[in-house]
């Protein structure tokens, strides 16, 4: 008896728009609401992951594989309900189209960062090193292929598994390499630069290898197909480098540097992106390759390139990416790895993507003679993985050559691999900072004539000129070398793709790294470099590149290695043009924070509100009158001790106001005063009112009598006055008679009431949150000094070492 054959019928598509809720229609019925739903799910989801995983240092990677994860089959997607409201079968061909269209472009970015010049330089340790980590891998992950077909995967075609699973164990992540490596701060070291130079070339072998693992998981058996796809990918390869670069290259030279890319050559690039990957998904070899090689064959020098990253990487990074992480998370279902057989397998494949990578990697970088810490460091950073690695696992899924099981296995690993490298890597390997100890670490000295070494620090192009006319200012009429600038530009690294970009810059020379000369020079540097050709000043650029939550350790390791005097920070706010004070953000004013507590030497924080106009003032026409508030202490002793130094260019007048209290009274007004030393540690400040024999006020009166002797020899750039004040409406009238002034320098912590009851930024003491705040001035720039006190300095993050051999001043010639 023959039964009939259920009435298979399937769904309707889903329509593009409701008309509704008013229309009794439910949006997420409907393509576009549902789809804006689970954008918005999926964003705020994976980015909540990723502030819970940030304490952890963990990049930003693991976090949306994690929130893909759990929104699947494998967590939250347990609940049916959830799943058929959210994420509906019939929804997901549309989620998948736009994930992929994201990932078209998010791999055309990572072609734009790799440039292959960089790649064919590739030194042989590093070469080596690449070939190892691919090479172990690549044979152990035949190896458990094998298991694992014996085991969950019978079904499939041998050598397509065989293949995949050995791409699978080889990758490493390059862009997630690159952030782990400027998180931990090892970029500049010679194992971050050799497992950049081995993930580089790892990156283009892996995409290689895929090309090949696709070509032969096609659904045709015959292996002339397969060779006909690598063919045909070859023939697309050389037809891009013949006929779409040099069309690139026309419209790279068309949009010279400082003018805006034409919106036409825009158009055109996204549109051959799309047209490469479309030509290779008809070729056979996915789609992905397409845009991937796009990006290579665009040309790096001159801003095209930076201008095609800076219109796309945001909605493609915030939006797009995310949703690929998804979709590829709701084909994880983490229960499908049950019973002692399923967990045997995926400790096997872990191990052996761990082993593989690691042993094999040690062993060429051992006998390339690199130290075995560095050796073994060189392993696990080289075990990292990230996108490519789902990329490659979900072709596989969807070409049927990965099952459910072993699908879960894999991305597992490359989560578990991934995710154990930061605090491995932080355990086996942290280079103490060290140098030698130096004399001058504060502007005050016994011989005045000696080189003054300034770390100028500066975000933004609004800071350059404000410091080059105070560097003008500062110079004096001394020889040349007496005065030396190490104008250090900040810049944050951020989770775009193009900060990968700056990562390639750097070089092993300290820290923070040099700008060498190049076409696409950073042009707030020129600024510097150029003003240092017309001055009689040394000066000479940097570049820091980090997270604000710790660059404050390369500035100050930086100012330890050069040796400086003081450190010169912007001030987190900045003047508008109705003259209020606008916050840069929270991170800044930490970040000002954290120097001051760490600085190896003294630190001055700059309140600029314009000194000499918004350009650069010429030596001979430097005009400025600067004020210094001196109170007491060893912070107003600093900025008088720079007041002196200014005032030796004929251009300065110093007008100094010694401020004193009546006979028994002191200038706290009867305050209790609690000062915040340099190491964050509040204590009462004693204030001496001249009948105890305070060691600070020894020092007050030597210095000023150091400052007489000066003033008397040059009675017409120096002015003073002694004020007696016997309230704090007294010293703020007193000030407010020189907010007139082009510069004003005081103290951050002298011994005197605060002249403000609440204040946002303490930091700068009672009287700079005062002199900072829109009340004081809108034309008078302040810069608020604190000098660096050894007593302090109890946790360093520059050990002084009497044998340790210091770097060079000048950069490098190294590659």
């Amino acid at each position: 008896m023959v039964t009939p054959e259920p009435n298979l019928t399937c769904p309707p598509p889903m329509k593009a728009t409701s008309n509704g809720a008013f229309q009794h229609e439910n949006p997420i019925d409907y393509a576009l609401p549902l789809l804006i739903v689970q954008i918005c799910i999926v964003v705020a989801f994976t980015r909540f992951i990723a502030f819970i995983c940030k304490p952890l240092r963990q990049p930003r990677v693991i976090a949306e594989i994690i929130g893909g994860i759990v929104l699947g089959p494998s967590a939250i997607g347990r609940s049916k309900k959830f799943l058929d409201t959210f994420f509906p079968e019939k929804s997901l061909t549309v989620l998948e189209t736009l994930a992929n269209i994201g990932l078209l472009f998010f791999l055309f970015l990572v072609g734009l960062e790799l440039d292959m010049r960089s790649i064919r330089k590739t030194g042989p340790k590093a070469l080596g090193i690449a070939l190892a980590g691919i090479t172990l891998p690549f044979v152990l992950g035949i190896g458990t292929s094998l298991a694992l077909r014996a085991t969950i995967s019978k079904d499939v075609n041998p050598a397509s598994f065989l293949v995949f699973m050995g791409v699978s164990l080889s990758i490493t992540a390059f862009p997630v390499l690159a952030r782990i490596l400027a998180e931990l701060k090892l970029l500049t070291t010679d194992v971050g630069r050799m497992a950049m130079s081995a993930a580089a070339v790892n990156d283009i072998a892996a995409w290689i290898l895929l090309a090949l693992a696709i070509a032969l998981s096609g659904s045709n058996s015959s292996p002339l197909v397969s060779l006909w796809v690598l063919l045909c990918g070859a023939g697309f390869v050389a037809f891009a480098i013949i006929a779409i670069k040099p069309l690139l290259a026309i419209m790279a030279k068309r949009s010279p540097e400082g003018e805006p890319v034409k919106e036409l050559y825009i158009c055109i690039t996204l549109t051959l992106v799309l047209a490469c990957s479309f030509i290779t998904d008809t070729i056979g070899i996915h789609a992905l390759f397409g845009a991937f090689v796009a990006g290579i064959v665009v040309p790096k020098d001159g801003p095209f390139a930076g201008v095609l990253t800076e219109k796309m990487e945001d909605l493609v990074m915030s939006l797009f990416l995310p949703l690929y992480f998804v979709s590829s998370g709701l084909k994880t279902n983490v229960a499908t790895i049950s019973g002692a057989l399923s967990w045997g397998l995926l400790l096997l494949v872990i191990f052996t993507a761990c082993f593989g990578k690691i042993i094999g990697t040690l062993v060429v970088s051992l006998l390339c003679k690199v130290p075995f810490r560095e050796a073994l460091t060189l392993g696990f950073l080289m075990n990292t993985k990230g996108l490519v690695e789902l990329i490659v696992l979900n072709i596989g899924k969807d070409r049927k050559v990965l099952n459910d099981q072993a699908f879960a296995i894999c991305v597992l690993m490359a989560l578990v691999t991934t995710f154990i490298t930061t605090p491995i890597v932080m355990a086996v390997y942290k280079p103490a900072r060290r140098g030698s100890p130096y004399t001058h670490k504060t502007i005050q000295r016994k011989d005045p004539d000696t080189e003054l070494r300034v770390l100028a620090c500066f975000h933004s192009t609004r800071n350059i000129p404000t410091l080059i006319n105070l560097i003008e200012s500062s110079r004096g009429t001394r020889k040349r070398g007496k005065l030396c600038i190490y104008a250090m530009h900040l810049m944050e690294l951020s989770e775009r793709p193009s900060a990968i970009s700056m990562v390639h810059k750097a070089r092993n020379n300290g820290m923070p790294f040099w700008n060498k000369k190049q076409d696409n020079e950073d042009q707030m540097v020129i600024a510097f470099q150029a003003y240092g050709h017309l001055s009689s000043v040394n000066v000479r650029p940097m570049t820091a590149i980090s997270s604000l939550n710790n660059i404050h350790e390369d500035i100050c390791s930086s100012a330890h290695q050069k040796r400086v005097a003081m450190i010169l920070l912007p001030f987190h706010k900045h003047q508008r043009v109705d003259g209020t004070m606008e916050s840069l953000g929270h991170a800044f004013r930490v970040m000002n924070g954290l120097v001051l507590s760490h600085a190896p030497c003294s630190v001055g924080i700059l309140v600029d509100r314009g000194l000499g106009g918004t350009s650069q003032v010429h030596a001979s026409d430097v005009s400025y009158n600067v004020a210094v508030a001196f109170f007491g202490g060893c912070d107003d002793r600093e900025a008088l001790a720079y007041g002196m130094r200014m005032a030796e260019h004929p251009g300065i007048l110093l007008t100094v106001i010694k401020f004193t209290a009546p006979p028994g009274k002191t200038l706290a007004f009867g305050a209790k005063l609690v000062g915040v030393t340099a190491n964050k540690d509040t204590k009462v400040i004693e204030v001496a009112d001249g009948s105890t024999n305070d060691g600070d006020k020894q020092e007050d009166d030597q210095f000023w009598s150091e400052f007489l002797t000066v003033c008397y020899k040059s009675e017409d750039s120096i002015v003073y006055e002694e004020r007696l004040v016997e309230s704090k409406a007294d010293v703020v009238a007193a000030l407010k008679e020189k907010n007139k002034s082009n510069l004003i320098l005081v103290g951050r912590m002298p011994p005197v009431a605060p002249l403000v009851d609440r204040s946002d930024c303490p930091e700068l003491g009672p009287i700079g949150s005062y002199l900072a705040s829109s009340e004081f001035s809108t034309s008078a720039s302040v810069i608020v000094f604190q000098q660096y006190d050894p007593k302090t300095d109890i946790h360093p993050l520059v050990m002084e070492v009497s044998d340790f051999s210091n770097m060079p001043d000048t950069p490098l010639h190294t590659v």
